[in-house]
């Protein structure tokens, strides 16, 4: 579990490299394959989209050639936000696993609380703190360099 964390934060600090948010996610297939893994591209790709919650939904759905990723695990350093927990909701994702909390922006634990509205068809297993620390370094540095 924690080696998935790992690999989402190597490419939380790719992202960081390029300019990007340091936000990294990782998709694990039920046999502890990675399906896929990536960073936030927003600015490269310009579009808003561009999480790398979403890219990398987008790229284990179209590896698998379907629309649910259904006894999949997610691996992300960030708490996602509305936008990210509702594909993940969609996706039929089994257990996420998110890094640092998004007091601000987060769709799980704060903010929308996406997983707990009645109108969500599916909740994954949340368990947030992986590698907190870590994570929130990486973006507590990033944004601090943008000051």
């Amino acid at each position: 579990m924690t080696s998935f964390m790992q690999i989402a934060l190597e490419e939380a600090e790719v992202a960081a490299a390029r300019g990007e948010v340091p936000v990294g996610a990782v998709v694990v297939s039920p046999g502890g394959e990675v399906l896929a893994r990536g960073g936030n591209r927003t600015l490269e790709l310009r579009d808003p989209t561009a999480h790398a919650e979403m890219l990398v939904i987008r790229a284990a759905a179209a590896r698998l050639g379907s629309e649910r990723l259904t006894g999949c695990d997610l691996y992300v350093t960030l708490e996602p936000c509305p936008m990210c927990a509702a594909a993940i909701s969609f996706a039929r994702i089994s257990r996420l696993y998110y890094g640092a909390e998004d007091q601000k922006s987060g769709g799980v634990d704060h903010g929308a609380r996406v997983f707990a509205a009645s109108s969500c068809h599916h909740a994954p297993e949340v368990y947030g703190g992986l590698s907190e620390r870590a994570a929130a370094a990486l973006l507590r540095d990033f944004f601090a360099d943008k000051r």
